[in-house]
């Protein structure tokens, strides 16, 4: 997933702007008389209406937004039809600040318009609105309709049907079935008044003041209290996200675990980070779930303990160092290997030709060291400027620390950014060409992304062999309430071929020396179950170590009230035939909403 920007934040001030460049284009008549407002929302996703100018609609004010670039007011009729497909709610768009208050009871004359959340590529669904509005307040003071519950019982346990072929995967012609689809049932409540009550947290309070909660306490519950992402076909029918319609300083900073106990009730939205929203006019009370950080086991002295941690865009301007030494030190227990990803250079996202990332390392090393921990060396190769994604500017790469008290890297000449490291045989033996060296650094599988980097470690006498990756983003896949169902993930492609690379790279390996012990590690960027991880396994080449683990408690990430795997440590058969190994996930970001990165690191423990 990537990294949130402050292009986010602005995009989500106007999650409900109409734009021609994102409204869908429809041909229907230019004028419609008075209608309702479950007239023009409709029995399927895109309003029959769409492109019209209506005239006096009738609703109850619901909500105003007066921040941003979304500006405007829900309005919703008190006297519904008998249909269950139909909403009774829309979101009315003034692009000023509102000159209604909640309760008023008004008419509105305007254009209906389909806007998407992120453009149409985006592949999102549209949010159905009343656009240019002229606005006339018949009374005030009014009672607002009573919110409908969203519950366990109400939400069905099917997520979606299958998009209609004819149109490409669309839903949005689909007629609504709010009682068998979850995804239905939120679109037939699009800009109502609904309320949920004794939710869990099951993401916690981000950024941007917004959280996820679930109405299905048993829904895969994971045992924080999270809601575990465990197949492609469970998307989890309970998550909701929550927003406020108040000051952002209000929200609750909650943790996965947490409560909002009482009643958290407003309209229902629709954005382009999350989908359906509950944009709040009251809020619960935050009860705490009491969730603390965990720590792994240290390592003994024969064990061998192999990290991987994603700093998200660490640079030497960022205030986290301390907290990630603390993490490394007191939560890892000072592995004695640790792949960091999203190193950056030393002046961060500055773009100018800088590529090296000593002070970076250094300053993390130096805070480990007035930590506690232990003085490690590291290794690494810069990039070609600007040639690796991640932040334009900040040259994110790979990054080995070493305790050399405990393990020592065998430094190998030829390795650099461009060059390919091979395995040769020596003595019998499997041996990197280059160490550290980059893998394929010049295949079209890497461009624009992270090449893998190979460190060849002697420990007790025993060589290991380490790989750190930081696999292709899923920037640009949709999201799971696209309306392509099922969604299309468009950025498997590449992490396909990169997998591929990385698999018969580790083959190469073994081809020489069956009982080496390698280790394929870092932020794949998909799931343990995916496409991706099953390449990246091969015939048996590598196998992810996470798997070890109780389903439940497989997971480094969370994101959209979905606890799920990003990163991963892939062992080969000498490893894991030993059985002498352990992983562990150790969730110290993840989950919380002081979180220094939003990736929890991993620890692999075992006898060489």
């Amino acid at each position: 997933m990537p990294s949130k920007s402050s292009a986010r934040l602005a995009a989500l001030t106007v999650a409900a702007v109409c734009s021609a460049a994102s409204a869908v284009a429809l041909t229907s008549p230019a004028h419609a008389d008075s209608v309702r407002i479950h007239d023009i929302q409709g029995s399927t996703r895109i309003s029959s209406y769409a492109g019209q100018k209506v005239t006096d609609v009738a609703g109850i004010v619901t909500g105003v937004r007066t921040y941003g670039s979304s500006r405007g007011f829900w309005i919703q009729d008190p006297n519904p039809d008998d249909n269950p497909a139909t909403s009774e709610g829309i979101f009315v768009f003034t692009s000023s600040t509102p000159k209604v208050a909640v309760g008023d009871s008004v008419t509105v004359t305007g254009t209906v318009s389909e806007y998407v959340p992120g453009g149409a590529s985006s592949g999102n669904q549209s949010v159905t609105e009343i656009t240019k509005p002229t606005v006339t307040t018949v009374s005030t003071g009014n009672a607002v309709p009573a919110p409908t519950v969203i519950d366990a019982k109400s939400v069905p346990a099917r997520y979606a049907p299958a998009g209609d072929t004819a149109a490409s995967g669309s839903i949005n012609g689909l007629t609504l079935q709010p009682s068998t689809y979850a995804l239905d049932y939120y679109e037939s409540l699009e800009g109502m008044n609904v309320q949920v009550a004794d939710a869990r947290v099951v993401t916690a309070t981000d950024p941007y003041s917004e959280l996820w909660v679930t109405v299905k306490a048993h829904e895969h519950r994971t045992p924080s209290g999270g809601t575990l992402y465990g197949s492609y076909d469970s998307q989890n029918t309970g998550r909701l996200q929550i927003q406020s319609l108040g000051a952002t300083a209000d929200f609750p900073k909650a943790n996965v675990g947490d409560m909002l106990t009482g009643t958290t009730a407003g309209p229902l939205d629709f954005n382009q980070f999350g989908g359906y929203t509950l944009v709040a006019n009251q809020l619960g009370t935050l009860k705490s779930g009491g969730l603390q950080r965990e720590t792994t086991k240290k390592q003994s002295r024969g064990e061998l303990a192999v990290a991987t941690y994603n700093v998200e865009n660490l640079d030497p301007s960022d205030k986290t160092f301390d907290a990630h030494a603390a993490a490394i030190v007191n939560n890892l227990q000072s592995p004695d290997i640790v792949s960091l990803e999203e190193i950056q250079d030393n002046n961060g996202a500055t773009d100018d030709g800088t590529v090296a990332a000593d002070v970076t390392v250094n300053k993390l090393i130096d805070a480990i060291v007035a930590a506690g921990g232990p003085k490690y060396d590291w290794r690494s190769i810069n990039p070609v400027n600007d040639q690796d994604g991640g932040e334009p500017g900040g040259n994110i790469r790979q990054v080995f620390l070493f305790n050399p008290e405990r393990v020592s890297f065998v430094d190998r000449a030829g390795g650099d950014s461009t060059t390919a490291v091979g395995v040769t045989k020596v003595h019998g033996k499997a041996q990197l060409t280059a160490s550290p060296g980059r893998i394929d650094p010049a295949d079209d599988a890497w461009k624009s992304s992270r090449k893998p980097l190979a460190g060849e470690f002697v420990f007790r006498g025993r060589t290991v062999f380490v790989i750190a990756n930081h696999l292709n983003s899923k920037g640009g896949d949709q999201g799971l309430t696209a309306q392509y169902q099922p969604p299309v993930r468009s950025s498997e492609t590449q992490r396909h071929a990169q997998a591929t690379l990385v698999n018969a790279f580790v083959k190469s390996i073994l081809d020489v020396q069956k009982n080496a012990d390698v280790i394929a590690l870092g932020d794949m960027n998909d799931f343990e179950f995916s496409d991706t991880a099953k390449i990246l396994e091969g015939h048996g080449e590598l196998w992810s170590a996470i798997k070890s683990l109780p389903k439940s408690e497989r997971y480094t990430y969370d994101y959209q009230g979905n606890q799920q795997v990003l990163d991963q440590i892939l062992i080969s058969p000498s490893i894991r035939r030993s059985c002498k190994f352990e992983y562990d996930s150790v969730h110290v970001n993840s989950e919380f909403n002081d979180q220094i990165s939003d990736h929890d690191p991993q620890v692999l423990r075992f006898r060489p």
